[in-house]
């Protein structure tokens, strides 16, 4: 939402600006500069990333259109999630997890909790760090730096998004100058006719204003705010890899999610006395 009305924002004081110093915001609006801009700029996109790159590109600007994915309540289910699967281990032993991480979706404890059950990567991302601690395949200490080695491969994979948005804000001004160049040539080339030589010229220079207004006026703060939402997304993955590597490492299930807890932003980060209350709940409700 606030994508949205920031977009407005750019292009109210924009044309509202050059129609106030006298100019006509129809001058502005040239198809063969648009098509060449645009088309430009969408094949080197194309040429330039993978499928996959580019469909995360779509999820990506599809979450920030609608405002991101921090939820404060998902925080909390998600601790909350982690104390009752720690608590259970602890009562019974790690190997009373194997039902739960084996079939989530009809989990007793996952199905309390249909917010995080949505995200099919942090399930997965939780299940799969669990899972070496059910078995015991691996050493209570080793299990931090094989999950910090995962994330650190998701992060870089996550980042080729705003790396081309990047690109691709970086190339539309240079894009915006060979528009203004072929208008220019189109200019040229048709001398004879003195009184169309203004409105081309004018739609020559229409085309370096598209390709820099674009480029900085909303390819630059949407791969800031990209950037800013995988940051928070990230934040689901980090609270499970550091909650599961304190409890392997022989934490108490509280202190294990006081760890996650730890690891959010102020403004969505729930007290530990609000925390020690729903953990206590759930705890009374199993």
């Amino acid at each position: 939402m606030l994508l949205t009305v920031g977009i407005i924002i750019v292009f109210v004081a924009c044309i509202g600006g050059f129609t106030v110093s006298g100019g006509n915001p129809i001058t502005l609006i040239h198809a063969g500069e648009i098509m060449i801009i645009c088309g430009i700029g969408l094949g080197i996109l194309v040429v330039s990333s993978p499928k996959a790159v580019l469909m995360n590109l779509k999820d990506d600007i599809i979450k920030a259109f609608k405002g991101g994915i921090s939820n404060p309540s998902k925080f909390i289910d998600l601790l909350v999630l982690l104390y009752e699967l720690f608590m259970l281990g602890r009562r019974k032993g790690t190997p009373a997890l194997d039902e739960h991480v084996s079939d989530p979706q009809n989990s007793s404890i996952f199905t309390k909790y249909p917010s995080f059950l949505k995200d099919q990567a942090l399930v997965e991302f939780l299940c799969n760090s669990l899972r070496p601690i059910v078995d015991g395949r691996c050493k209570p200490g080793e299990i931090g730096g094989i999950l910090n080695a995962e994330l650190t491969s998701r992060e870089a994979e996550a980042t080729r998004s705003i790396k081309a948005i990047d690109m691709i804000s970086d190339a539309l001004p240079g894009v915006g100058i060979v528009a203004a160049v072929l208008g220019i040539i189109n200019t040229m080339s048709n001398l004879e006719d003195p009184e169309s030589v203004g409105y081309k010229v004018a739609a020559a220079l229409s085309g370096t204003f598209l390709g820099i207004f674009l480029a900085y006026g909303i390819g630059v703060p949407l791969s800031r705010l990209v950037s800013l939402n995988q940051t928070q997304e990230f934040l689901y993955f980090r609270i499970v890899e550091r909650s599961v590597s304190g409890f392997a490492t022989g934490l108490s299930p509280i202190m294990a999610v006081e760890i996650g807890r730890r690891s959010l932003d102020k403004q969505i980060q729930p007290s530990a006395d609000e925390l020690e209350e729903k953990c206590k709940d759930a705890a009374k409700g199993g």
